[in-house]
């Protein structure tokens, strides 16, 4: 640790300020249906998921690797491409936390690694196999697995309970929705907790404070279980509520199939070493388990604003992440401006925040926050067939009961 820089130094707190976002970007994974459902209260279910996104950053460091030894080439990269991959992570995670987006840390987080690297070595330096194979192609699959198993899940759960008696079966389910819950915070912990240990170390290795291809010591694996818990703790209420409410409405059945598929889904390609959006994953399984339920339905308005989020995540990170690699690239007064921006636009955001409080006392309400991007988002959106857009509307009368025609009243005398 002789090599232990100050630009080193800035990064790793960095790392662990981005790691600390993606906790409360990322909380309503694991716990936003067992909140809209009623099984567990607010407090109660981040504090479970906290803790147990602690225990999970100690189960595996496979996607650790995948990112400080897989994505791009360790010998072209200095800490200021890792500082500047950061910034980007940072900003997109803290921009759809406050339109209340769920959009992917993981993506965010590799976008601007991507495009820092690109900026500073070029092309070549980033692994497209690796990309493809282990980022791209399971960014896609994620969803559409866990949609389809969560769907089927709900379907077979109402199937089997349909003769049990309402409230047993509903009890039981909603305990079967906290011990799912868990599990999915368990694997969030094992893949996310991960990404940042991996990026840590990636930043050591390029600053010279370790070997190259080191797996990620153990106060890299702490610091990084500590920041993702403390980060779930306070809870990213806004996404807790478009993921909970916003998406679809459920019932505890649909609750547990979607979180036990959803973990699933998780844990197995955190064994295989893929880096995996627990938000994709989980986003799809909640959009299956609405559509598994008889007269479920899905929100497909917020779906469709939330797949384009997605869509722009990885871009988006690398433009900021490139750009900032730039400025870095001037100088050590460069990497100064490059993390005073960050910190006035985190500020600004928090404060912009403030204006429309989402918190444990209104996460389940029906209305979303509204801002000026989800505006944005909306007005380029097609509404869903047969809709009618928001706002006052003339009232129609039915065709099944026409209107009846009634006396004028006489003025009063």
């Amino acid at each position: 640790m002789e090599n232990f820089s100050l630009i080193l130094a800035i990064v790793v707190v960095t790392a662990l300020a981005f790691d600390f976002t993606n906790g409360f970007h990322d909380t309503a994974n694991a716990m936003a249906t067992t909140i809209s459902t009623g099984a567990l209260k607010p407090k109660v279910a981040v504090a479970m998921s906290a803790v147990l996104n602690l225990v999970g950053a100690f189960l595996s460091v496979e996607v650790a690797n995948t990112i400080s030894k897989g994505l791009v080439d360790e010998t072209g990269i200095r800490p200021e491409v890792i500082f500047a991959a950061l910034v980007g992570a940072i900003l997109w995670n803290l921009l759809t936390w406050l339109v209340g987006l769920p959009s992917s840390s993981s993506h965010a987080l590799m976008g601007g690694l991507i495009g820092a690297t690109i900026a500073s070595a070029g092309v070549g330096a980033v692994h497209g196999d690796v990309l493809v194979t282990k980022v791209l192609l399971p960014a896609v699959a994620a969803p559409i697995v866990a949609g389809v198993a969560a769907m089927f899940a709900t379907r077979l759960s109402y199937t089997l309970g349909r003769k049990a008696d309402g409230k047993a079966a509903e009890k039981g389910y909603r305990a079967g929705q906290i011990a799912s819950a868990g599990l999915v915070s368990l694997a969030h912990g094992t893949n996310d907790a991960q990404k940042t240990m991996g990026i840590i170390t990636l930043a050591l290795v390029a600053g010279g404070a370790v070997a190259p291809d080191s797996d990620p010591p153990l106060w890299v694996i702490l610091s990084a279980g500590l920041a993702i818990a403390l980060g779930t703790y306070l809870g990213g209420w806004r996404i807790i509520r478009t993921m909970g409410k916003g998406l679809t409405d459920l019932q505890p059945q649909q609750g547990f199939a979607a979180q036990t598929s959803a973990a699933t889904v998780i844990l197995a390609s955190s064994h295989l070493g893929f880096s995996l959006s627990t938000t994709h994953s989980v986003s799809g399984a909640v959009m299956g388990a609405g559509l598994g339920r008889k007269g479920g339905v899905v929100r497909w308005s917020t779906a469709t604003r939330m797949f384009i989020a997605w869509g722009l995540t990885l871009p988006a990170a690398a433009v900021v992440g490139a750009l900032a690699e730039y400025v870095t690239g001037l100088g050590a007064w460069g990497t100064g401006l490059v993390a005073v921006f960050l910190v006035a636009s985190s500020a600004a955001i928090w404060k912009r925040s403030r204006s429309e409080v989402v918190d444990a006392s209104n996460v389940n309400g029906t209305d979303e926050p509204a801002g000026v991007v989800t505006t944005a988002i909306a007005a380029v959106t097609p509404p869903p067939a047969g809709t009618v857009p928001d706002g006052p509307v003339a009232a129609v009368p039915s065709p099944a009961a026409p209107a009846i025609a009634t006396e004028p009243t006489a003025p009063a005398a």
